[in-house]
């Protein structure tokens, strides 16, 4: 080993030199606790310099190829070394193989520094990239891919059969975002390095923003108990990268998920300029959207009303300080959505009237030319609390009669 590295074989040289020697030992023990890839990783390396078969995978070449410019394994010492050869198969794989490049990342995990210093992380979110962004029929598979195959080759045949005169249209959906499922499992960081890969080769700000939307869906999902855990710093740090990473064009990420997005963001006190760029960019939506898209739920409690009807008055306090004076026409168009907001959330017994009250005047008078809507929805809302009230007397009526019995 120590002829094939240059680590090795200045380490040993020192500790003679320096008579370190360990006594009645020729040859001096050596702790390696830095390898990259641990005890694992260090069986190949030896494996490999005394001419053993060494299986190389997409599993185990990254801690491999690090732990080779650890030892300084270069050309220099022998010929056909171990970094030339992790790096040819490492270059085969960035080239072949679309499953291994996940399965690289995925073992980046542990050795980020090596593997950051060394370029795996960006060589594998280019080759990502490349092929995200690639004709899915051009894309090389393994055995483990078949399936993923079939299914592109399928939808991009539909597609030439269902284009007029026999004209390849625009991608459907299925051949846009058919990269979305392996590139949503990956790490945050590894995630946000394959976004600005492809970022920069020109893929369409939709599908990147649809892209984003996959992983966060994922990601909330696993996190989902812990979303008020304020000692735990990863979450708040993840969707401060999110939004940082979100394509800037208006229509690349949809109303709903920005405001799912800034729930969140409020819950985790992220920075406030990041919560302040994603209110604007909601608010530049609102003359777009239904009153649809501006549900979104709460999840603290019982006490608390189903939909976040607190977010919608920030949203709109942030549309209304956005536009000018002379936008009459455009924020009539926001105030018949919150209008019609209001007209869905009224059912909700457990909606403050403070709520509903700054909701309704979030807008300037002159924002409404008719105001029928807003009067409906707020004789729904009386309903609803007529309703609650009479109940709750009713209910107190019967609790004062069971007591009177009782002291009879």
């Amino acid at each position: 080993m120590v002829s094939r590295s240059g680590y090795l074989n200045s380490l040993i040289f020192n500790r003679r030199n320096n008579g370190e020697a360990d006594a009645g030992m020729s040859v001096p023990i050596i702790q390696l606790d830095s390898l990259p890839g641990g005890c694992q990783t260090f069986e190949l390396v030896v494996k490999f310099c005394y001419g053993l078969s060494v299986n190389l995978t997409g599993s185990n070449i990254a801690p491999l190829y690090c732990a080779a410019h650890f030892l300084e394994m270069g050309e220099d010492l022998k010929q056909g070394n171990l970094i030339s050869r992790t790096e040819a198969f490492l270059s085969f794989l960035m080239l072949s193989s679309w499953k291994d490049m996940f399965r690289i990342l995925k073992n980046c995990e542990a050795i980020s520094a090596w593997a950051e210093e060394l370029k795996i992380l960006e060589r594998c979110s280019e080759s990502i990239a490349w092929k995200a962004c690639m004709d899915p029929q051009a894309i090389s598979c393994g055995d483990d891919e078949a399936q993923c195959l079939n299914v592109l080759t399928n939808n991009f045949n539909e597609s030439k059969i269902n284009t007029k005169d026999g004209a390849v249209g625009s991608h459907t959906e299925a051949e846009s975002n058919w990269w979305f499922e392996d590139v949503s499992r990956l790490r945050i960081d590894h995630f946000i390095k394959v976004i600005n890969a492809v970022k920069n080769r020109g893929m369409r700000s939709d599908v990147i923003g649809s892209c984003i939307i996959k992983w966060t869906e994922k990601w909330l999902l696993r996190i989902k108990k812990n979303i008020h855990d304020h000692l735990n710093e990863e979450p708040r740090v993840t969707i401060e990268s999110l939004v940082k990473v979100l394509p800037t064009e208006k229509d690349s990420v949809c109303c709903n998920f920005l405001l799912h997005l800034l729930k969140v963001g409020m819950v985790m006190n992220i920075n406030p300029e990041l919560l302040m760029v994603l209110e604007k960019r909601v608010a530049l939506l609102l003359e777009s959207c239904s009153a649809g898209d501006l549900m979104v739920k709460n999840h603290h409690g019982d006490k608390d009303s189903v939909y976040d009807a607190n977010l919608i008055i920030r949203v709109v306090e942030a549309y209304v300080s956005c536009v000018s004076s002379n936008s009459i026409s455009r924020i009539s168009v926001v105030a018949s959505v919150v209008d019609e907001y209001l007209a869905l959330v009224s059912m909700d017994s457990n909606l403050s009237v403070k709520s509903f009250q700054l909701l309704a005047e979030a807008l300037p008078e002159a924002a409404r030319s008719c105001h029928d809507r807003l009067y409906r929805a707020m004789d729904a809302y009386l309903k609803v609390w007529l309703h609650c009230a009479l109940y709750f007397i009713v209910q107190e009526s019967f609790k004062e009669h069971r007591r009177q019995i009782g002291t009879w």
